[in-house]
């Protein structure tokens, strides 16, 4: 996979000077306007607007190239088409397979902007939304409904972490002739191939992961077979077109993907286990951690696991966690993740859960972790957990126990 990151989709025509010498990475192409030689050449090209240059909303080499490269990352997928941001191949993918009366199942543990877009959007336009279980495996079966659509997964969860039964749910999918979605940001296709596990349709935000550098919004839909004709076509129909820099740039980060990924995933692991230790954390919800639900499926399903994780706080209020975040040196505090640094976010799931109930034994805490120096990280969260437990009022260890 490392090589096939490296090598893939550097066309001769992409990469080759009008001298015969080639470059190594497909430059970046602007353009709104293309020219024709002749309005014969110009009518012919419009008759497949799909074929090559034909107006810049359609692409140029540089968004051909990363989106040929992330086709190929997934075994037995048809195309992938590019968006402005992760929550517009979310919401392009669902309009896609969607129309008025249909009904959508949507996890329970999903992106809030995805869940936001089911109540604002779909419900407005006729589609109902009934949120699940993501725990719910085979037994989604159960809510599946005459006017039932589609299926939209997301694992494992953005915040609390549960990992789904992909297969099993593919499976009652395609008996029932449903439609599946899953938001795969977390793993990105080197972990969770999810064309290759059945999947219709699998989505990435490539701000994370692929950018991997925090400095540009990019997203991505990639389809099997039967359904890359209606998402290419209601991507056009909807307007949407990237950035050629904005795919330069995520081409240039799927280059080392394969090592930063598996950077990411070894210190955040070494951390999670650490916080593991802790007496000021209840529980650490990685799922590579045998306390994370769904970490039997995650240890048969994935090849490994990525920077991003949750712990639960042994007690405490919002005050104590965020004197826990506000003094950490080393860790960012904001919104996103998959860049090279690391970040630190409070959140709280419980207000968005509808379908099932999120309690804990205290505040939640968000990690991603990136490439700096893991004993660094882990010495920094000792004393962030320090004056979290003054904060608390609690007697834990000091940060040269740690």
């Amino acid at each position: 996979m490392a090589t096939r990151l490296v090598a893939g989709r550097r066309r001769a025509e992409w990469t080759t000077t009008h001298d015969g010498r080639g470059v190594v990475t497909p430059p970046v192409w602007r353009a709104s306007t293309v020219l024709f030689d002749s309005v014969a050449e110009l009518r012919a090209a419009g008759r497949d607007a799909n074929a090559g240059l034909y107006y810049g909303r359609r692409g140029t080499p540089t968004q051909w190239s990363l989106a040929e490269s992330l086709t190929e990352l997934e075994p037995g997928a048809a195309g992938t088409m590019l968006y402005p941001s992760g929550v517009a191949a979310v919401t392009t993918a669902l309009l896609a397979v969607l129309k008025p009366g249909d009904e959508l199942l949507l996890v329970d543990s999903a992106y809030d902007p995805t869940r936001a877009f089911a109540r604002s959007v779909l419900e407005p336009m006729g589609i109902t939304t009934r949120f699940y279980d993501p725990l719910v495996g085979a037994g989604i079966a159960d809510l599946i409904g005459p006017k039932t659509r589609a299926i939209f997964l997301e694992s494992p969860g953005s915040l609390t972490f549960e990992v789904q039964d992909v297969p099993a749910i593919v499976a009652v999918a395609r008996a029932h002739g449903l439609v599946t979605l899953l938001d795969n940001t977390w793993a990105t296709p080197l972990l969770f191939p999810a064309i290759a596990r059945g999947v219709d349709l699998t989505i990435l935000a490539c701000t994370k992961y692929i950018v991997g550098h925090s400095d540009a919004m990019l997203g991505s839909v990639t389809a099997g077979p039967a359904h890359w004709e209606t998402l290419r076509r209601t991507t056009h129909a909807l307007g949407h077109c990237v950035s050629p820099d904005d795919a330069f740039l995520a081409s240039r980060g799927l280059r080392t993907l394969a090592l930063r990924l598996k950077a990411h995933g070894e210190a955040a692991l070494t951390v999670a286990r650490w916080l593991a230790t802790r007496p000021e954390v209840a529980r650490v919800l990685h799922p590579a951690l045998p306390d994370c639900s769904g970490h039997d499926i995650f240890t048969r399903d994935f090849a490994g696991a990525s920077g991003l994780f949750a712990f639960v706080l042994a007690g405490g209020d919002d005050a104590a966690r965020t004197a826990l975040i506000d003094g950490l040196a080393h860790f960012g505090i904001g919104y996103s993740w998959g860049g090279y640094e690391s970040l630190a976010l409070p959140v709280d799931p419980a207000a968005i859960r509808t379908a099932t109930r999120w309690q804990t034994e205290g505040p939640l805490v968000r990690l991603h972790i990136g490439l700096e120096d893991v004993d660094d990280l882990i010495a920094d969260l000792a004393r962030g957990l320090d004056r979290f437990a003054e904060a608390r009022g609690g007697m834990g260890k000091t940060s040269s126990e740690a």
